[in-house]
């Protein structure tokens, strides 16, 4: 088992999830925001999850308020935004840290493997990372690179 798969995570409503629940699956992993200029990337987010889920495709939102304040909320404020305003049918998780000590353990692990132009840091909502289906981090994606950009580098991986 790898790395990744040996780390869990809490969904917007409450459950532990193991990320070895996703062993044998492309995950995309995405920091999320719901007030953020990047917010609608989750309509592309959703369209890559709904064209690719059969083929082992699945997208993980993980909403996070350490940039400008752009996800304020709480776990119904943030599902509103999600299930109802986006139709987002991609599992979300609460909210987290994604810089600095209280870093969660997913981001930690995403961020030695893949550090990015900021070394171990991230720059802002909507960065996200492709792991394999062996749970190994393959590639790093800027918040500017919209989820139809990236269609390409999923399919060679799938």
């Amino acid at each position: 088992m790898t790395t990744f798969h040996r780390l869990t995570a809490t969904s917007l409503d409450g459950q532990l999830i193991s990320m070895a629940d996703y062993a044998g699956k492309l995950v995309l992993v995405v920091n999320t925001a719901s007030h953020c200029g990047f917010t609608p990337q989750y309509t592309g987010l959703e369209t890559l999850y709904k064209k690719f889920a059969a083929q082992g495709l699945v997208v993980l939102g993980f909403p996070c308020n350490q940039f400008g304040n752009q996800e304020p909320g709480d776990a119904d404020e943030i599902a509103q935004t999600c299930y109802i305003n986006y139709d987002v049918s991609f599992p979300i998780f609460e909210k987290v840290e994604i810089n600095g000590a209280a870093t969660h353990p997913v981001f930690r692990y995403l961020k030695d493997e893949l550090p990015g132009v900021l070394g171990g840091r991230i720059k802002w909502n909507f960065t996200k990372f492709l792991i394999g289906r062996d749970g190994k981090p393959l590639k790093r994606f800027a918040p500017f690179t919209t989820p139809e950009k990236m269609e390409s580098v999923i399919l060679a991986a799938l």
